[in-house]
């Protein structure tokens, strides 16, 4: 019932402010509610204030004692939905797949894929020595095992 409840309290303030949006919700059996937003500019302290009054001030805890967390994602946190990689475009990405790992750029993302570009060293088709080729890659999200954004200072 509590899941229930939280999830209906988000709705509704994730439809006041549009540009906020759900990573996760997490209640254990002790009735601690942990909830993960992020939003499409990013997201402050006063957005997770705002979410935390909106679920806190609207359950009853004489009914039924809880406690709230409402965080943002950690920057070493990885991406899991495809308006996290549409907010991150123009940014270097580490991605890891099943065959391979990526460090490029994301030019584009869609409901559906992911496209990378970037640029490495491979042998001269003729001739010794290497030289700089730009690669790019498109990938679906269900190829994807891990994607994290780079921080570069």
């Amino acid at each position: 019932m509590l899941q229930e409840s939280v999830e209906k309290l988000l709705d509704e303030a994730f439809e006041k402010n549009k540009s906020l949006f759900l990573i996760s919700l997490e209640i254990n059996s002790n009735n601690q509610i942990r909830v993960v937003i992020d939003g499409d500019q990013g997201i402050s302290v006063n957005d997770c204030i705002e979410i935390s009054r909106s679920v806190e001030h609207n359950l009853d805890r004489e009914e039924e004692d809880f406690s709230l967390e409402v965080t943002s994602p950690g920057v070493s946190e990885p991406l899991s939905l495809p308006r996290q990689y549409k907010k991150n475009i123009g940014r270097k990405l580490h991605v890891k797949t099943n065959d391979e790992t990526i460090e490029g750029d994301l030019i584009d993302a869609n409901e559906e894929e992911i496209s990378l570009k970037w640029k490495a060293r491979e042998p001269k088709p003729v001739g010794k020595g290497r030289h700089t080729v730009e690669k790019e890659a498109v990938l679906p999200y269900s190829a994807i095992v891990e994607a994290k954004v780079m921080i570069t200072f």
